[in-house]
């Protein structure tokens, strides 16, 4: 490159002076300014993850304050109350709930009922049927009672009769001495002998065995 350098300026040296060194200073600075500007602007940047549960890990349901039971109330048994309450029929009352509940809910019995024979401390289940004012049943094995105090020439009185000595008659068995019982709770007395022909099982033939043993009192 010397061959197209004049001999006058090869030897002679660039001297910009103060000012000049200043000013290549100052350019200098800024071009090393400008060049770390365009550096962190080209950084990698890291994108920030979108809200959400944690790769691998499954969200956490909330959990009730308090450690204790459920504070739902317990779960209703049906009660079928048959006999002298105020409304028989089918009541609901909580589980758990015993006879005395139970007579409550069906309005309560009617004046000059005999409970003695109900123990109303007794827990009653889901689907029971409550006999009020029916006489007690005698434990099962016992021997037949006799006949009903006050059954004219010793017959049965159908409207005092215990299931037992009902089920002493001819041709009845414990089965249709309890509906007989179930027939006078829901409608208070026989008036005549002949009702027991609205009971279901007892047809002409077993009415002929009957008729002549029993009384309507």
């Amino acid at each position: 490159m010397r061959r197209w350098v004049p001999e006058s300026v090869q030897g002679a040296r660039l001297d910009p002076g103060r000012p000049g060194a200043v000013a290549l200073t100052v350019v200098t600075l800024l071009a090393a300014l400008a060049a770390a500007a365009g550096v962190w602007l080209d950084r990698p940047r890291a994108d920030p993850l979108p809200p959400g549960p944690v790769a691998g890990l499954s969200p956490i349901a909330d959990v009730p304050t308090g450690s204790g039971p459920s504070a739902t109330p317990g779960g209703e048994i049906v009660v079928s109350v048959v006999g002298t309450v105020a409304r028989p029929g089918l009541v609901r009352v909580p589980d758990g709930a015993r006879v005395a509940d139970v007579v409550e809910a069906a309005g309560g019995v009617s004046p000059g009922t005999d409970v003695a024979g109900l123990n109303l401390a007794r827990r009653v289940s889901d689907g029971e049927q409550l006999v009020v004012g029916a006489p007690a049943v005698p434990d099962a094995g016992a021997a037949p009672a006799e006949p009903a105090a006050g059954a004219a020439g010793g017959k049965v009185d159908l409207n005092s009769a215990t299931v037992a000595q009902l089920d002493g008659l001819p041709g009845v068995g414990p089965v249709t001495a309890q509906r007989i019982v179930d027939w006078r709770t829901r409608n208070g007395r026989f008036s005549r002998v002949d009702q027991l022909r609205e009971i279901d099982g007892i047809g002409e033939r077993k009415y002929a065995q009957m008729r002549e043993l029993v009384v309507a009192g």
